[in-house]
């Protein structure tokens, strides 16, 4: 459920990429925005591909601007915005509800191994 929020929680959520879509309630659109955020960093950290850090500033201030574009709306547009993920992920997944739990399980073991293989890489860069 969103709710139109302003005030100074709003403004520190809008700092992170997403946190602010999440803090009035389009956890979608939220989720879509700081995955790619991370995404973007882990990838370019774990391929050692410095090139793509260039799409960062322009996440944070489509993010920012956003949140902010949403709590000047009236009221009746604001509630009228449905949460959607912004690459539309739900229909490219759309089958994912057919997945075993089993299948999950799989898939989330490999992503924490590669969350903890980029995180090793990246400690041992330091050392």
């Amino acid at each position: 459920m969103q709710k139109q929020k302003k005030g100074f929680l709003l403004f520190i959520s809008s700092l992170i990429p997403g946190a602010g879509e999440m803090y009035m309630g389009f956890f979608k659109q939220g989720i879509s925005i700081m995955t790619l955020f991370w995404a973007i960093i882990a990838i370019a950290g774990g391929l050692n591909i410095s090139s793509l850090v260039i799409f960062l500033p322009v996440i944070w201030f489509y993010s920012y601007f956003h949140v902010h574009n949403l709590k000047e709306l009236p009221e009746e547009e604001f509630y009228a915005i449905e949460d959607s993920y912004i690459f539309h992920l739900d229909q490219i997944f759309s089958g994912f509800h057919n997945t075993s739990s089993r299948q999950l399980k799989a898939a989330s073991v490999l992503l924490i191994v590669f969350g903890a293989a980029i995180v090793w890489n990246g400690v041992s860069d330091l050392l």
